[in-house]
């Protein structure tokens, strides 16, 4: 993790300024940081030091279950928050978060903000809006595994996942994610080769169709 100053943190805040979401001068408190692809923002177990604002870049949140199993649980995307729970809650442990692309984010210190952003009426107004919206996706994603084929859960997968237009994913993860069997799941990648959706390279998938993706994935959103 890099943490980004002078210049570079000028141009983030200016850019994505969320200075409006708070009623006291945040900008004096954020740091904007920096994360590689596959680097762990938050280690499973380990209460956050930061309240993060994505900016760039996507991430994903795992579990540890009691019996050593690792679950993917589902994804950060831009413009979400990471650590509300544990900011509400002192006591809340965090599950794992780990990027699956580069990402930029700002980063609000608990120890100096903490008190000040639980007495921000402004803020907490639009944190409750994004809670009640993370509540409703949460619940939308289990009603597609039911409502919705693989084929149309599995192409909003890959898009959430690859970076740059590469796939890499663990076949194992995705079939645990989406509650599909393994069979099932080649039977689709390979239909999504067959209509040149993707390309096979080694272990990994390039996304060739990138319209035809986002229009099968698009259909969850729509619903």
């Amino acid at each position: 993790m890099q943490i980004l100053k002078n210049e570079k943190r000028n141009n983030y805040l200016n850019q994505y300024s969320i200075a409006h979401l708070f009623s006291f001068p945040i900008e004096n408190y954020i740091q904007v940081h920096e994360y590689k692809r596959e680097e762990w923002i938050i280690q499973e177990g380990t209460p956050p030091e930061y309240l993060f604002y994505v900016l760039e870049g996507k991430a994903k949140i795992y579990m540890t279950h009691q019996n050593g199993k690792v679950s993917l649980l589902d994804f950060i995307n831009e413009f979400e928050y990471i650590g509300e729970m544990e900011l509400l809650n002192e006591v809340y442990y965090s599950k794992g978060i780990q990027t699956s692309t580069k990402m930029i984010c700002f980063a609000i210190p608990f120890h100096s903000c903490r008190k000040l952003l639980l007495a921000d009426a402004t803020f907490l107004r639009h944190l409750s809006i994004f809670l009640s919206t993370k509540a409703t996706h949460m619940a939308a994603k289990y009603s597609h595994s039911l409502a919705f084929p693989l084929e149309n859960r599995l192409a909003d997968f890959i898009l959430q996942t690859a970076d740059n237009d590469l796939y890499k994913e663990k076949h194992i993860t995705v079939c645990d994610f989406l509650g599909v069997s393994y069979r099932h799941l080649l039977h689709v990648f390979s239909q999504f080769c067959d209509k040149q959706f993707l390309l096979k390279e080694g272990h990994s998938y390039k996304i060739t169709d990138k319209p035809a993706l986002t229009q099968l994935a698009n259909l969850l959103k729509n619903e």
